[in-house]
């Protein structure tokens, strides 16, 4: 695959519903951090009126840019990967896929909950991995059938990077398996099963 290719407006909703879900999660980290900040939250707000189906517009833009904002002069890595995380939550409206990027994009808030969970346990690598279990559940077949249309995410040596390359990886296998097969791991993987 060569270009880009187009998502319509559902597929758009069904992936932005899966990001605001992650950073939906981690908000109150954000909050509690910084509590006179309203950035991240309105940048939520604004992916939820997308998904629940108003038309996007440059409210989704502006909250996003906002809430990344926010997040840089968050007071820690945890706040900031919040904000982020709620900035993409609202970006992910707008989401315009490029085949040779992947989609790191839409994985970061699931990600960066993960890590966001591994620090508050004192940097157990145990409690990412199983955020990113939850996180291979939530994979519904559309969204797993728009991760198929991209290669795989590349890693760097960040933490959040990893974890966004180890779930990419498990949801391009997701795809790869038959209709109600489970992996190994446990996941629940729907894959092909009424992919559209």
């Amino acid at each position: 695959m060569s270009g880009g290719f187009d998502l319509t407006m559902d597929e758009l909703r069904v992936v932005a519903r899966y990001v605001v879900r992650h950073a939906e999660d981690v908000l109150s980290v954000f909050e509690q951090a910084v509590p006179d900040d309203p950035r991240p939250r309105a940048a939520i707000d604004a992916a939820w009126a997308f998904i629940n189906g108003a038309n996007r517009t440059k409210l989704q833009r502006v909250t996003s840019l906002d809430a990344h904002r926010a997040a840089r002069s968050a007071p820690s890595e945890a706040a900031r990967l919040a904000a982020r995380s709620a900035g993409d939550a609202a970006s992910a409206a707008y989401l315009h896929p490029i085949a040779q990027a992947g989609h790191g994009h839409i994985l970061r808030a699931c990600a960066s909950a993960a890590r966001i969970g591994e620090m508050g346990a004192g940097g157990d690598p145990a409690i990412g991995d199983a955020l990113l279990e939850r996180s291979r559940q939530r994979a519904t077949p559309v969204l797993i059938d728009v991760f198929c249309r991209n290669p795989p995410a590349r890693s760097d040596s960040s933490r959040v990077a990893r974890l966004m390359s180890t779930l990419d990886h498990s949801l391009h296998q997701a795809a790869d398996r038959p209709p109600g097969h489970t992996a190994a791991s446990g996941a629940d993987v729907r894959g092909r099963e009424c992919t559209s």
